[in-house]
């Protein structure tokens, strides 16, 4: 654990000491301090001007003479106007912005007004965006399949501008995927184990991937302890992290920095620095392997502890933990919605909605995969249940849209992906839809505009060979989500 090193909390007293004069020393100092301050005033004065306010931090403007009745009233004047003169910018950026949508002739004060309350609210952490009357569940979604991989994808992510997928596998090696035209951009091959001191890459199944919020690094993590750190560009490989004792089975970076979670089997999580490419700091707390890990603006991350059956909350700066105990099976993912509320999957088949305030979850759907929330049917999907009807469909994994009313869940075997709308308020989970998905759904991601939905499949679970469907086939599938059509005004 990190820790903190203070001084002392009180000092010695420094007793003045009498020259000749009889004048104490520290006396004199003062009149020889007052002196400097007095011929420094004269050779500094500046003319303030209009245009001197973006010139603040230059060597010759560090310090102003200002007509006024204290130095400290000037500075809070100049601070009120730079905080006016940065809420004019933005308030004209959202204006520009409103000009530019196609659909509206003049500016829309009140969709600026609503812009900005939603800023607050996603600062705050408790915004939640209304997209699911947006989409037409009912209509059957466009699906493409992207095929590359020869074993079960294990895990993937998006880019932050919505352009590449980037997936990883049981081959220990990484694709990235143009999203638009459907194609492979490179390949980083994996290597044989045994070699990790001469292969570049990974060379076990690498089970976690993340990306940074600006796009400028790509983590990847596998069953050899290792994280590599790539450049997401070219695949050139930057540096590896080493420190874990087992496999690494999360990654996630905070967004708006290059700050790296890591979790592993270990049961630990760790704190890595990217820009330094350094360690900072180790988390403990669980009882059991750590199977995933989350994060978003706040200096906190969230992990799901596996048969210790518990979810922590990790608040890093104050080197706390919040602890919520779940019923039930291993939790095996977990996933924020907003930085106050978040889903989780168990081994039993239930999925959780929790608040960060309660140790209690808000809705527990049990049995979430099973038949009764089909809402479409195929012929894949018949012959997939004639084959496992009578086993238990886990969660495999989970996926949400930021801040908003719009989550996912997959249920291992049972091969459907089903999309979930949070009530308001996160009390309770409506179900919307089921979409078939022949194999294992190992990985999920929403692109950030809410348009696709990404889904990793495989023959075999992520963390074992214990069942295969041989019928399925390991892929990417995209799966385009249909909006209502809106009648535009003439």
């Amino acid at each position: 654990m990190s820790f903190f090193i203070r001084g002392s909390a009180t000092k010695k007293k420094s007793v003045g000491k009498k020259d000749s004069s009889g004048k104490s020393k520290r006396d004199v100092s003062t009149a020889a301090i007052n002196k400097l301050r007095k011929k420094k005033a004269k050779l500094t004065e500046e003319i303030v001007s209009d245009s001197s306010d973006d010139e603040i931090d230059t060597p010759t403007n560090k310090r102003k003479v200002v007509p006024s009745s204290s130095e400290s009233e000037s500075e809070e004047e100049t601070a009120q106007e730079k905080r006016l003169r940065l809420t004019k910018q933005y308030l004209a950026q959202l204006a520009d912005e409103e000009k530019d949508n196609e659909d509206a002739r003049d500016i829309d004060k009140d969709a600026i007004a609503h812009r900005l309350k939603e800023d607050v609210l996603e600062l705050s952490g408790k915004l939640q965006r209304k997209v699911c009357q947006e989409y037409d569940f009912e209509a059957t979604p466009e699906m493409t399949v992207l095929r590359g991989h020869k074993l079960s994808i294990t895990c993937l992510v998006v880019s932050p501008d919505n352009k590449y997928i980037f997936s990883a596998s049981k081959e220990c090696c990484i694709i990235k995927w143009n999203i638009e035209t459907r194609q492979k951009e490179y390949i980083i091959p994996g290597g044989k184990k045994g070699t990790e001191d001469t292969h570049k890459g990974h060379t076990t199944h690498i089970l976690a991937l993340a990306i940074s919020s600006d796009g400028q690094f790509l983590a990847s993590g596998c069953r050899s302890k290792l994280i590599h750190i790539w450049n997401p560009s070219n695949g050139e490989l930057l540096h590896t992290f080493r420190g874990h004792r087992d496999t690494v089975s999360g990654l996630t970076f905070r967004k708006g920095t290059h700050t790296l979670y890591s979790a592993s089997h270990d049961r630990t999580a760790k704190v890595w620095n990217v820009d330094e490419m350094a360690y900072v700091e180790t988390l403990f707390g669980h009882q059991d392997s750590i199977t995933a890990i989350d994060s978003l603006s706040r200096e906190r991350a969230i992990t799901s502890g596996g048969r210790d059956n518990s979810i922590r909350v990790w608040k890093v700066i104050e080197e706390s933990q919040l602890v919520y105990n779940t019923q039930g099976g291993s939790v095996d993912c977990v996933k924020l919605i907003n930085e106050e509320h978040f889903i989780s999957g168990s081994d039993d088949g239930s999925i959780s909605l929790w608040s960060v305030l309660k140790k209690k979850p808000a809705a527990v759907v049990k049995n979430a995969h099973s038949p009764k929330y089909d809402h479409i049917s195929s012929d894949v999907s018949q012959k997939m249940e004639t084959v496992i009807s009578h086993e238990e469909n886990w969660i495999s994994s989970v996926a949400a849209l930021q801040s908003s009313d719009l989550v996912a869940s997959a249920g291992s075997k049972d091969s459907k992906i089903r999309l979930w709308q949070c009530s308001e308020g996160f009390r309770s989970l409506i179900p919307l839809a089921g979409i078939e998905v022949a194999g294992f759904v190992n990985a999920m991601q929403f692109t950030s505009d809410g348009s696709l939905l990404v889904a990793g499949v495989g023959q075999e679970h992520r963390l074992g060979r214990w069942w295969k469907l041989k019928q399925a086939k390991n892929n990417i599938v995209i799966i385009g989500l249909k909006k209502k059509a809106t009648i535009k005004s003439v």
